[in-house]
């Protein structure tokens, strides 16, 4: 009789790395986020593998008897979320660069259309109590212009922003 169990080691692995991943993609930090797609698309790799059955020969007819053959749709899965998953990491990588490049760091921001639908939301539930959700009587313009824009490093230009009647920095032609 073949043995059809697969390892619980690995079925454990299999766990703490979708366990670990969705942790860090999680987190506010680009490069934590990158970790965690790492760490989910190789616990992805594991399980198909797992899934796939026990080892056998090539599955070619001819050489190998159907029953001793292995299945060759896990291989072909993995070698798919490979390639998924690189096309993954090097976006996210790309995106991390660019916010170091601008910010200086590599961390997601609060959106303030996201703040907005949840005052709105915890306006219309009576029963949900959040202190993010309470009302603060500005219009989302003005909560906008008391936001730091981490675009503009100048204090002209952050002047020019915020009031209309200042005229913006001009630079010469480059």
């Amino acid at each position: 009789m073949i043995d059809t169990t697969p390892n619980v080691v690995l079925v454990v692995v299999i766990g703490v790395l979708f366990a670990a991943g969705v942790y860090l993609v999680l987190e506010r930090s680009l490069s934590r986020v990158l970790l965690g797609t790492l760490l989910m698309g190789n616990g992805a790799n594991l399980l198909f593998m797992v899934a796939g059955g026990r080892a056998g020969g090539a599955p070619l007819i001819g050489t190998t008897a159907p029953e001793d053959m292995t299945d060759p749709l896990p291989q072909a899965m993995v070698l798919t979320a490979i390639v998924i998953s690189l096309g993954m990491i090097g976006f996210v990588m790309s995106m991390a660069y660019r916010s170091w490049q601008l910010n200086g760091h590599d961390e997601v921001q609060d959106d303030l259309e996201d703040r907005r639908v949840a005052r709105k939301a915890a306006m219309n539930a009576p029963a949900y109590e959040d202190t993010d959700s309470e009302d603060s009587g500005q219009s989302l313009d003005d909560e906008a212009a008391d936001q730091r824009d981490e675009t503009v490093h100048d204090e002209l230009d952050v002047a020019a922003l915020t009031d209309p009647a200042t005229p913006p920095r001009t630079e010469g032609p480059r």
